[in-house]
C-alpha cells in the first residue's frame, strides 16, 4: 500500500505548489509575495492532485486501505511486482463490502465520463450524430472500459499505471512551466529597457547586476539529504546537540503523521533552513517562486538517491541505507539555480519569436474586431435615420387627421365622386363659379359661339347627317354601365 500512499501523496504536493505558483500573475513583483504557511508546512488535505480522475482515484486507494488483508499484502508487495499486476489473486481476496464499493465507484466514474462526452458533443453541435460512448471511452487509460459494471484487478493496473505516467509528465510539465516563467521575467526585463534613454538604461542594467550579486551572497548551502544538512535541522530546528545526532531518532522525530515513511511533504519541510538562507521574502532581489522551483528540486534529488523502490516514499530502512553512503557524509556542493539558468540562449531566441507571432496575431484579431464594431456603428446609425424617418411620418399623419386638413392632390379621390366630408360640410357653389366640363375650359366666349351651330335647323341637319348610334354624347351623359336600367330616349323634338 505504501506506493499507493506515495502515489496520492505526490500528487497532492505538486498540485499544492503549482497552484500556488499559477496564482500569482507574472505581471506582479513576486519579490514581494509572501509564501503562505500552509505551502510552508502543510498543503491542505482537501486540495486536489490536479488529475482530471482525482475523486476518482483518491476514492479507490481510500476503501482498499479500509481491507486489512489487501492492505498486509500490500504493504509486502514490491513496486515492480505492483506495476507488473501481481495484484490479481489478493484483489480475489478483498471482502465483499470493498468489493461492492469499487464496482459502485467505477460505474459512478463510466457514468461520469458519459456525462462529460455528451456534454463536449452538444457544445460542438453534433446532437443529431449518434455517440459511440465505447469509442469515446478509449481515450480513458485509468481504467477498463470494456467492462463498465464491475472494478477488476486490470482495473486497478490502469489505474496505478496512469497516475504513475501522469505524475511523471506533470514533473515535465511543472519544469517547463518554470523555464517559461524565467524566460518571460527576461523577456519583460528587455522590453522594458527599450523604453528608456541611455542613461535610463545604463541605471536600470546596474541596478539589476547588483540584485545579482546581493541574492548570490548567501550563507553555504548544504547538499540536501546530507549528514551536515541534516545535522543543521536537528540542532537549529530541533534544538538538539549536533553531537547527539542520531539518523533513527531523526526520522522518527520527522516522520510528522507516524505511518513509518518520509512522503515528499515531510521531506520538503527538512529543506525549509536551506532555503531560508538563499531567499527572503522581504528582499527585493529574492524571487519566491525560484524558492519553490529550488524546493522541488531538493525533494526530487533526494528521492533519486534514496528511494531505491521508487514508490515515491522514503522508509526508515531505505533512510538508515543512505545515511551509510559516501554521498551522505561527504557530499559534492549545492548548485543553486542562480547557478543553473533555467534556459538556453536558443530556447529564450524562440520564445521571443513565439511571443512575436502572438502579438502579431493579437494585433490582426483586433483590427478584426475593430472593423467588425465600426461597421455595427455605421449599420446602427443607418436603422437609427430609418427609425427617425418613420417616427417623423407617422407624427405627421397623426397631425393632419387633428387638424382635419384635406389630403395632398395625390390621395384625392379620382373623377366627380366628392368626398364624404366635404360634401356635408360644404355651401353650395353658385353656377358661374362651378367648374367647366373637360374641354371647355380657358375657351374664351367669343370662340365658343363662333363654333356654335347658327340656329336649330342646322344642328337637326348634323344630327341627320350623324347615325344615331355613332353620335357622341354630351359630357356627363356617357352611356350608363351596363348593369343600370336603359331609358327609353324622347326623339319627338328632333326634326
Amino acid at each position: 500500500m505504501s506506493y499507493l500512499k506515495g502515489l496520492l501523496t505526490s500528487c497532492l504536493v505538486l498540485a499544492s505548489v503549482m497552484s500556488w505558483a499559477k496564482a500569482v500573475p507574472i505581471s506582479i513583483d513576486k519579490t514581494k509575495v509572501k509564501l503562505p504557511e500552509e505551502t510552508v508546512k502543510e498543503p491542505p488535505q482537501s486540495v486536489d492532485t490536479g488529475l482530471h480522475y482525482d475523486r476518482y482515484l483518491r476514492e479507490v486507494i481510500d476503501f482498499l486501505e479500509k481491507d486489512q488483508h489487501f492492505r498486509e499484502k500490500l504493504h509486502n508487495t514490491d513496486m515492480e511486482d505492483i506495476k507488473q499486476g501481481k495484484l490479481a489473486k489478493e484483489l480475489d481476496f478483498v471482502s465483499h463490502h470493498v468489493r461492492t464499493k469499487l464496482d459502485e465507484l467505477k460505474r459512478q466514474e463510466v457514468s461520469r465520463l458519459r456525462t462529460l462526452i455528451k456534454a463536449k458533443q452538444d457544445i460542438e453541435g453534433g446532437n443529431d450524430i449518434a455517440v459511440d460512448h465505447q469509442a469515446l471511452l478509449k481515450q480513458f487509460e485509468y481504467l477498463n472500459h470494456m467492462n463498465p459494471h464491475t472494478f477488476e484487478v486490470e482495473d486497478l493496473d490502469r489505474l496505478i499505471k496512469s497516475a504513475t505516467k501522469d505524475l511523471e509528465n506533470y514533473d515535465k510539465e511543472r519544469h517547463e512551466e518554470f523555464k517559461r516563467y524565467e524566460m518571460m521575467k527576461e523577456h519583460e526585463r528587455r522590453e522594458h529597457l527599450k523604453t528608456l534613454d541611455e542613461e535610463g538604461r545604463r541605471k536600470e542594467e546596474e541596478h539589476y547586476e547588483e540584485m545579482k550579486k546581493k541574492h548570490a551572497d548567501h550563507p553555504k548551502v548544504n547538499h540536501p539529504g546530507s549528514k551536515d544538512q541534516l545535522k543543521e535541522v536537528w540542532e537549529e530546528a530541533d534544538g538538539l546537540d549536533p553531537e547527539d545526532f542520531d539518523p533513527k531518532t531523526f526520522f522518527n522525530l520527522h516522520d510528522t503523521n507516524g505511518d513509518g515513511f518520509f512522503d515528499e511533504q515531510e521531506l520538503e519541510a527538512l529543506f525549509t533552513k536551506e532555503l531560508e538562507k538563499i531567499y527572503d521574502p522581504t528582499n527585493e532581489e529574492d524571487d519566491m517562486v525560484e524558492m519553490e522551483e529550488e524546493r522541488l528540486r531538493m525533494r526530487e534529488h533526494v528521492m533519486n538517491e534514496v528511494d531505491s523502490n521508487k514508490d515515491r516514499l522514503v522508509s526508515l530502512d531505505e533512510f538508515l541505507v543512505a545515511t551509510k553512503k559516501k554521498e551522505f557524509l561527504e557530499p559534492d556542493s549545492w548548485e543553486t539555480l542562480e547557478q543553473n539558468q533555467a534556459y538556453t540562449d536558443e530556447e529564450m531566441r524562440v520564445f521571443e519569436e513565439q511571443l512575436a507571432r502572438q502579438e502579431e496575431d493579437l494585433n490582426l484579431k483586433a483590427a478584426d474586431l475593430q472593423k467588425q464594431k465600426e461597421d455595427l456603428e455605421r449599420q446602427q446609425e443607418q436603422l437609427n435615420a430609418q427609425k427617425l424617418e418613420l417616427q417623423q411620418a407617422v407624427e405627421h399623419m397623426e397631425r393632419l387627421k387633428t387638424q382635419k386638413v384635406p389630403p395632398p392632390p395625390e390621395m384625392q379621390l379620382e373623377g366627380n365622386a366628392v368626398p364624404e366630408s366635404l360634401g356635408h360640410d360644404q355651401p353650395p357653389v353658385p353656377p358661374e363659379h362651378q367648374p367647366l366640363p373637360p374641354g371647355h375650359q380657358d375657351i374664351p366666349l367669343e370662340q365658343q359661339q363662333q363654333h356654335a351651330p347658327q340656329n336649330q335647323q342646322d344642328l337637326g341637319q348634323e344630327h341627320q347627317n350623324i347615325p344615331q348610334q355613332n353620335q357622341p354624347l354630351p359630357p356627363g351623359h356617357n352611356s350608363p354601365p351596363h348593369d343600370s336600367p336603359q331609358m327609353p330616349r324622347d326623339h319627338s323634338n328632333v326634326p
